[in-house]
């Protein structure tokens, strides 16, 4: 039965079946097969995959990003960037990087980053010169920064799942999403020389503190969210909430680009993208009840005792594993599934919590951009009007420049832990 689970599996996502679906269907058809558990337990794992405080943050970020969208902030701090780096050598490439990280401090969404950003700079970075490989494969690429860079939507479902803190995995994430940045800044700084991409003049000094003055709002987003959550003020749900209320209000009162007329419209939207996640997520939770029935965690401890002897082994084994599941699993559900079956065998071997989840996470950041799921990938290629294989062509260099660092964190916990540990000491 085992078999022709994974076989009707790895079919329906070869036809094109959504992932959330297959991961339903196959649940329902293994538990309808097993003579000791009940039909309803599909339906009941699902409502109770869903049953979670902390879930309730997931379509509140999502709102905050569509909100800083709709309410035409991506553009406030994509001229922030630009005034920052726009001199450097490449300099309309710079700014992408750079806006997405700025946008990863607001929304912990990187289809958002993309999505929002790259109707912005793909067809500006077009006109100015650069070949559409480059301004989609940077695009692309720096969105996965938006998981890496507290908040991060990833990082409260791996809380979640395994009682780790929010507040320390959003701090331990800050240096990864920098080091991340900075090396994609000076690729692009390379590629800029070898292909004289134009750079831009540097901006008057009253002009660059007029647009710090305009950016200084949404800049104060991730310092609310973040600072709440580290001081314990408010939950990461709470403070996803502040941080959709805090969006809406600056959009409509300071900036003055949202009307109320397009609310309607945005929660439309927050409800759809925020529906394919939960439902995911949802459905995963049912599988997860097939696979404690063939005692998958068991065999997956069995399997490293057995054949893994060392820490940065079943860490190596970790980030490939995750890298594998990225390219046809969202992160959220892969999670669900899968770290539960890791997380005790991660115990044996002393792998913090905090330290396996930022792994996780930058791992199935990786999946982002890789196909056939790739949801970044596949939207920055459409805004480029890009086929899907000329796309990945272009963002492989970014994807080695993710996994270098990913690596170079895996091995040195130290480094990301550092600033977790300086400002939540009690939390280790």
């Amino acid at each position: 039965m085992g078999m022709f689970l994974v076989g009707t599996f790895v079919i329906f996502l070869l036809i094109g079946i959504p992932i959330a679906f297959v991961i339903g269907i196959v649940a329902l058809l293994g538990i309808l097969n097993i003579e000791y558990i009940p039909e309803v337990t599909v339906p009941m794992k699902m409502m109770n995959g869903l049953n979670s405080f902390v879930l309730l943050a997931v379509p509140l970020f999502i709102l905050a990003a569509n909100l800083m969208n709709s309410g035409k902030i991506s553009e406030k701090l994509v001229e922030f960037a630009l005034a920052i780096v726009g001199s450097i050598k490449g300099g309309l490439a710079q700014a992408n990087v750079l806006v997405s990280m700025m946008f990863a401090g607001v929304s912990g969404a990187s289809q958002a980053d993309t999505a929002g950003v790259g109707k912005i700079l793909i067809p500006s970075m077009k006109k100015n010169g650069y070949d559409t490989e480059t301004s989609v494969g940077v695009t692309a690429a720096s969105s996965t920064i938006g998981v890496i860079i507290p908040p991060s939507i990833p990082m409260v479902i791996f809380a979640g799942i395994t009682n780790a803190s929010v507040g320390a995995l959003f701090l331990a994430g800050i240096i990864p999403g920098v080091l991340v940045a900075l090396s994609m800044m000076i690729f692009v700084y390379i590629v800029a020389k070898k292909k004289d991409f134009k750079s831009y003049e540097r901006v008057e000094a009253s002009r660059f503190f007029k647009l710090l003055g305009e950016s200084i709002p949404a800049l104060l987003t991730p310092v609310i969210i973040v600072g709440g959550i580290v001081t314990g003020f408010f939950t990461a749900t709470e403070a996803a909430a502040v941080a959709s209320v805090y969006t809406l209000l600056i959009s409509m009162f300071f900036y003055k680009t949202l009307k109320i007329k397009d609310l309607p419209k945005i929660l439309f939207d927050t409800l759809a993208l925020s529906s394919l996640s939960l439902f995911a997520l949802a459905a995963a939770s049912a599988l997860g009840e097939l696979m404690s029935y063939y005692q998958l965690g068991i065999l997956a401890q069995e399997f490293f005792t057995d054949y893994v002897d060392a820490k940065w082994v079943f860490i190596l084994i970790t980030i490939l594993f995750f890298l594998f599941i990225g390219t046809f699993m969202d992160a959220i559900p892969a999670m669900i599934l899968f770290v539960p079956v890791i997380m005790p065998t991660a115990a044996q071997f002393g792998v913090d919590p905090v330290h396996l989840g930022l792994i996780v996470v930058m791992t199935l950041a990786v999946g982002l951009v890789t196909p056939p799921y790739g949801l970044c990938l596949l939207l920055a290629a459409k805004i480029g009007k890009l086929s899907i294989e000329r796309s990945f062509r272009a963002v492989i260099p970014y994807i080695l420049i993710v996994v270098a660092v990913l690596i170079f964190i895996a091995f040195f916990p130290d480094v990301a832990m550092h600033i977790p540990k300086l400002l939540n000491p009690d939390l280790f």
